[in-house]
This record gives C-alpha cells, sequence and structure tokens, in this order.
C-alpha cells in the first residue's frame, strides 16, 4: 500500500461541515485570542481575549457555546499552534469538555497571514483568525493522544539532552582549563577526561603543587582515587613537566575554584546521565513491541527512545512515509515548465525525530548487514550519492519500524533486502 497525503488533506477538507464552528486560538503564555468562522471562512462573533487559567477557560467555553446557540451549529473544531508548551494546558482543558482540539503548522500560519488582507501586518487577533481559515480548508493535524509510556519518553530524552549539553560544556571547559593552566598534562594523559587525569586535576589541579611532590606522593594519590593507577615512572615525568611548566601562573585561587565547580558539573551530570538512561531502558521494556526492535542489529535503546517519545505509538502511523512526513524527511520538488528543481527533504515536521531517525539509519549502515550492503549497492552500483542513500534507507527503516509495531513481529532480514540483492 502506497501512502498518498493527497487522499489525507481531502478527508480533513470533508470533516469540517456546514454544522462546524471553527476556532482558532493564538496562543501566548498569559493571554490567548480566539476568533471563530464557519465553514466557508466566514467571520462569526467578535475575537476574544481570555486568560490562561481556569476563568479565562470557562469565558472561552461560554462564548463558544454562544455562537453556536446564535447561528444554529450544532459541532466545534479548535485550532491552535503548538507553540512552546504555552498549547499544552488549554488544548487538554478543551478536550476534556469534548471539544475537538488539532493543531496547525506555525510555518504555514507565517505561510498564509496575508490570504485575507494581502499585507505583511501581523497581531494576534489576526494569527487566530488565520489559524480558523487554516483549519476550516483542512491545513491542520489531530493532537495524538500517546499511552503513558511514550509521553515518559518523550520527558526523558528532552531531559537527557539537557543534561548532555550540560556534560560536553563541561568536558569542553576542562580541555580549556588544562591547555591555559597546565597544557603539558597531555604528554603524560593524551584525553584530559580519562581516569588518571581527571584524578591528577582533583588532587593536584596546578603544576605548582605537582613540583613540591615526590613520585610516591602522586602515586598514592593516585591509589585513593582509581583501582589501576599509574607508576612512578609516569608520577616522575608528571612532576618534571611540572617543574617546567608554561601554564598561567596568575590568578591560581581563582582557576583552582573554577576547575573544582567544573568537575563537580562534570561529576553530577555523568551521574544524571546515568540515572535518566536506566528510566528509559526500563519505560522500553513496558512496550511491546520495543523488544523486537532493540534485537535488531543497529539500533540502540537511546535512538529507538528518541523516535518513540518523539513519533508516539508507532502502530498508530497507517504507513512509514506518514512516519517521514511526522519527521520533515519527506522529499520535496520545485519545478516549474521545463525546469526541474532539485529534490530535497522538505524538513517540515520534528527536527529531533528527524535527528534520531538519521543516526539510527548511520547506526545501521555501520552495524546491520542488510542495510550495510543496500547502502553498499546503491553507491557502487547504482552510482548514488552517499547521503541520497542515506535518505533513502531512513524510507526504508521508518518502514521497517511502522510495520514491526503495527504486526508485532520480529525483524525479518530476507524482508529487508531488495529483490536484486536477494537473488
Amino acid at each position: 500500500m502506497k501512502f498518498k497525503s493527497q487522499d489525507k488533506q481531502n478527508q480533513l477538507i470533508e470533516k469540517i461541515t456546514a454544522q462546524h464552528l471553527v476556532v482558532g486560538i493564538d496562543i501566548a503564555q498569559r493571554t490567548h485570542v480566539a476568533r471563530a468562522v464557519n465553514f466557508r471562512g466566514i467571520v462569526i462573533g467578535n475575537p476574544l481575549s481570555f486568560s490562561n487559567d481556569e476563568e479565562g477557560f470557562q469565558l472561552l467555553l461560554r462564548w463558544v457555546h454562544s455562537l453556536q446557540a446564535h447561528h444554529n451549529l450544532s459541532s466545534a473544531i479548535v485550532g491552535m499552534e503548538p507553540t512552546g508548551h504555552y498549547w499544552l494546558n488549554v488544548s487538554r482543558w478543551i478536550s476534556e469538555h469534548q471539544f475537538e482540539v488539532v493543531l496547525v503548522n506555525p510555518h504555514l500560519v507565517k505561510k498564509n497571514k496575508e490570504n485575507r488582507d494581502n499585507t505583511p501586518s501581523k497581531s494576534d487577533k489576526k494569527d487566530a483568525l488565520v489559524i480558523a481559515d487554516m483549519v476550516k480548508n483542512g491545513y491542520y493535524s489531530f493532537v495524538r493522544s500517546t499511552p503513558e509510556a511514550f509521553e515518559e519518553l518523550r520527558v526523558f530524552l528532552s531531559n537527557r539532552d539537557s543534561v548532555v549539553t550540560r556534560l560536553v560544556s563541561a568536558k569542553n571547559q576542562i580541555h580549556r582549563w588544562v591547555d591555559v593552566v597546565f597544557p603539558e598534562l597531555r604528554q603524560v594523559f593524551k584525553d584530559p577526561m580519562c581516569r588518571g587525569s581527571l584524578a591528577t586535576l582533583r588532587l593536584f589541579p596546578t603544576p605548582e603543587e605537582l613540583s613540591k611532590l615526590e613520585p610516591q606522593d602522586v602515586v598514592h594519590g593516585w591509589k585513593s582515587q582509581m583501582k589501576r593507577q599509574p607508576g612512578e615512572r609516569k608520577a616522575k615525568t608528571l612532576i618534571a613537566l611540572a617543574i617546567h611548566s608554561v601554564g598561567s601562573k596568575q590568578a591560581t585561587h581563582a582557576y583552582k575554584l573554577h576547575l573544582k565547580q567544573l568537575l563537580a558539573e562534570y561529576d553530577l551530570a555523568c551521574q544524571q546521565l546515568q540515572v535518566v538512561e536506566a528510566e528509559i531502558i526500563a519505560v522500553l521494556d513496558r512496550i511491546p513491541f520495543a523488544k523486537s526492535m532493540l534485537a535488531v542489529k543497529g539500533i540502540s535503546a537511546i535512538s529507538l527512545a528518541g523516535i518513540l517519545g518523539e513519533a508516539g505509538d508507532l502502530s498508530g502511523f497507517v504507513h512509514g512515509n506518514a512516519l517521514l512526513r511526522h519527521a520533515g524527511l519527506n522529499l520535496a520538488e520545485a519545478s516549474s515548465g521545463k525546469w526541474t528543481g532539485q529534490m530535497k527533504i522538505s524538513k517540515r515536521g520534528r527536527s529531533r525525530l528527524r535527528r534520531f531517525i538519521y543516526m539510527m539509519t548511520l547506526s545501521m549502515v555501520g552495524n546491520n548487514p542488510e542495510f550495510k550492503a543496500i547502502n553498499a549497492y546503491n553507491v557502487q552500483v547504482k552510482k548514488m550519492k552517499k547521503m541520497r542513500s542515506l535518505m533513502k534507507l531512513c524510507g526504508k527503516l521508518a518502514r521497517i519500524l511502522v510495520g514491526m509495531a503495527r504486526s508485532n513481529e520480529a525483524y525479518n532480514p530476507h524482508k529487508t533486502m531488495p529483490i536484486q540483492l536477494a537473488a
């Protein structure tokens, strides 16, 4: 079965009937603005500004009911932009009160803002009307309710990204500190982040302190930090380099305090990363089809958790191409008349989902025999560019993941290989 986006678009348009009140909400941190139109796009009622709390939501509910009663409309659909996290509470509250909530793409809102008045002006009232028009025309998507396990994965992966960012920042600053204060440390320890180097920085951070010690003192300090430690030979080399170090000898106290805080940040980030990854693995154990996916060579727990956290339950997608569109990995072409432009990925979707699919594809090409063979065939026989081959394999990976989730079957290597390679 081939996935056709136009079929979906027609269904979205047909869903808006003559009995629908179409409401568009411009989301903000404190005060939202709502506008309403009928199924033909005729503006109904006056704009409504309401606060981001229970009182404001009740005001919105009374406003919608009054418009429905005045114009004899039996149904209502509410559209909004997924602006940051500000839309979550109002969308959840409206859904609990039996109204259908849909989302519009912020990029499309920007593209459609000149439809009514042919001007680039922007205001909350105008944006709310643009959103209502887009919903009426079928340019919306449904809020996908996902089980709690997938919501937990999304939160854990967001948390992990934050922790990894802090960890990388701490590592980079420690590298800089070493280059400024004790650059000769790299001659003894090739990696300043190895256990021996970190133990040295914790115990004897500056060359001035090291130069006053005996080799036995350094070795004894290493023993207190590590089970397996370097010997006296390396300690002698380290002390000799410290005596003739060209590192900064000013502001020693400030540099030592800075290093102490950097090491504390590094330790905290490492501990938090270990905890959150353990939680991610525990959540994956609760998802039925995750176990069969993790059995595939090249699929790691973190990359799979990233895809499931961003996309939700993959069994809800009708086809792998729908997952590609959700990630913005679908192809887009610009052509006119005799001129044909270059095919590119649209990048109209979830950027983090796009990143996890791409990284998983790279891992599959490096570790999975079937993906490795297909990539080699694409590059060597079909003479594809490497990036184009990777993009095609992203599509194959998406179809495999959605197929495994929908059928709850294990990975089949023979189905993965194309006919010409399988033969």
